[in-house]
């Protein structure tokens, strides 16, 4: 019982993540990077370009945004597997955060905002692998914190290139919005499909609208 309440309110996370990621990217990023570039195609290929990086991370490094507990229905990769592409995911989520601060500070706080709205349930289904992996609550939650430090250095990285080389965090608005659609249509979308009853469905749509929502408020920042 308590394992399918923990995955009914973590499915519910999700859903409340979709219209975070989906928020920040098509009201904040796109937007912003279309501006900055002045030409539509520059910054739709660094959009695909953000998507494909996405993509090799996920197929090369085996890893993905698990959010469902472990259960001998639901298996997950091998916990070195796990933690090697936790780690890479957060570096490169404390990269872009990083960057959309050098952007503007409105930018920062929507794209921070957004990666913190997926990491909760991320983060939650990756303290399950490591104890389906066999290690003790405390090593879990070792393990888990370790890999969550590579999103400070990799917000650091950003923060000193960005200031060194001209263009960089700009470029890497429209590689953030690829990166937040891939996660939010490939990765968490078919995880809420899994859910079937139509009560439980309804309210996941009011979440992903109301993700998009606090987005879109959000815009009185600037």
């Amino acid at each position: 019982m308590k394992a399918d309440r923990l995955a009914k309110i973590t499915l519910f996370l999700v859903s409340f993540a979709v219209g975070g990621l989906f928020g920040d990217a098509f009201i904040h990023l796109l937007p912003e990077a279309y501006e900055k570039f002045g030409t539509s195609l520059n910054a739709s290929l660094y959009v695909i370009l953000g998507i494909l990086i996405f993509f090799v991370l996920e197929k090369f490094l085996r890893w993905r945004h698990c959010h469902i507990p472990t259960s001998e229905e639901h298996l997950h990769p091998l916990v070195t597997i796990n933690m090697v592409g936790d780690t890479v995911h957060n570096l490169i989520d404390g990269m872009l955060v990083g960057a959309s601060y050098l952007v503007s500070y409105p930018i920062g706080i929507t794209t921070t905002l957004a990666v913190i709205l997926h990491e909760i349930p991320q983060e939650a289904g990756d303290f399950g692998v490591l104890i389906h992996g066999g290690l003790s609550v405390k090593k879990a939650l070792v393990f888990n914190l370790l890999s969550g430090t590579a999103a400070i250095l990799g917000a650091v990285l950003s923060i000193v290139v960005g200031s060194e080389m001209q263009g960089f965090s700009v470029s890497l608005l429209p590689i953030t919005a690829g990166g937040f659609l891939y996660i939010a249509g490939s990765d968490l979308i078919p995880e809420l499909h899994h859910e079937t009853n139509a009560s439980t469905s309804f309210v996941q749509l009011i979440l992903i609208v109301l993700g998009v929502g606090i987005m879109a408020l959000l815009l009185f920042l600037g």
